[in-house]
């Protein structure tokens, strides 16, 4: 369906406008681009606070960044939201921000937990962390670039998120979204626990998924531990954060027949994690140690 250029201003300036009065863009931070063709792309200016944009403040870029038309100068942040229009041509729009939630986590390198809420399951899915680039170049959009094919929504190593989807309200719907999670977990961690998922009741979510046609990696990958490690894990980059506010021993572990089914992505099960003992080595280790005190007694 197709939207005059003018309407589409104005849609960002009405999401600009939200994400101030969220306090997800304090000052002039953050920036919306929406897609206009194959040709161009709508976004905002640098250096303009995203409550009080006009209209005519927006700006008109190419796909390599160029500006093409505006009387303000562009967001030097575009490069982030090219990278995911070049690698996901169903997305028309892609917003990022600094929602402080969400951000304290990418501050912290925490890995947003799973099957925990359905809503965040359905609508987001796994969730991954880019490693820290300074912004401003091509460095910033090369972090994300790994991941932008299988996920919406995505945490900046300390500075924030971006969001996209095939319209402008669902890409800042995104932004909302894991914001109130990463605040609902907060929440509850100081409460003192979290209660997660089953693999069945997240895979009876991943169906569901199916059925309205909202994708997810894990969907395609045999045998997936939906709730174990994540698919980010491995793959995808060098840069894989491990929990430390969030463990994944608070989990309910799950347990699999065939060890070669354990996780998506990752080794097999009866592989230890690093850094993690091998059980059945040390168990031999121990044994050999005792068959061989005793042998020295018996002996003496």
């Amino acid at each position: 369906m197709h939207v005059p250029e003018f309407k589409l201003k104005e849609q960002i300036c009405e999401i600009g406008r939200r994400l101030y009065n969220k306090g997800f863009a304090a000052a002039n931070d953050g920036n919306i681009t929406v897609r206009l063709n194959d040709k161009e792309i709508l976004c905002t200016p640098t250096m303009v606070s995203k409550g009080f944009m006009k209209p005519d403040d927006v700006c008109k870029v190419d796909y390599e960044g160029k500006q093409l038309a505006g009387t303000r100068k562009r967001t030097s942040e575009v490069l982030v939201h090219l990278a995911v229009y070049k690698n996901r041509p169903d997305v028309n729009a892609v917003v990022h921000c600094h929602p402080p939630h969400a951000t304290a986590f990418a501050v912290a390198h925490e890995p947003i937990p799973k099957c925990i809420l359905p809503e965040v399951e359905v609508f987001l899915g796994e969730v991954p962390i880019a490693q820290y680039a300074t912004p401003g170049d091509q460095r910033l959009p090369n972090t994300i670039i790994p991941y932008v094919k299988d996920c919406n929504t995505i945490l900046l190593a300390n500075h924030g998120t971006v969001s996209w989807g095939p319209t402008l309200e669902g890409a800042y719907f995104n932004t909302e979204i894991i914001d109130a999670y990463c605040r609902i977990l907060i929440i509850a961690k100081q409460l003192g626990r979290i209660n997660y998922f089953t693999e069945k009741d997240t895979a009876e979510l991943m169906k569901f998924k199916e059925r309205i046609k909202i994708d997810d990696p894990r969907i395609h990958i045999k045998d997936c531990e939906l709730c174990g490690p994540s698919v980010f894990s491995h793959g995808y980059g060098d840069f894989v954060p491990e929990p430390y506010a969030f463990p994944r021993d608070e989990q309910e572990p799950t347990v699999f027949v065939d060890g070669a089914a354990c996780a998506c992505k990752t080794e097999t099960c009866a592989t230890p994690a690093a850094g993690q003992p091998d059980i059945e080595k040390l168990v031999q280790t121990i044994t050999d140690q005792v068959m061989a005190s005793l042998t020295m007694a018996r002996a003496g």
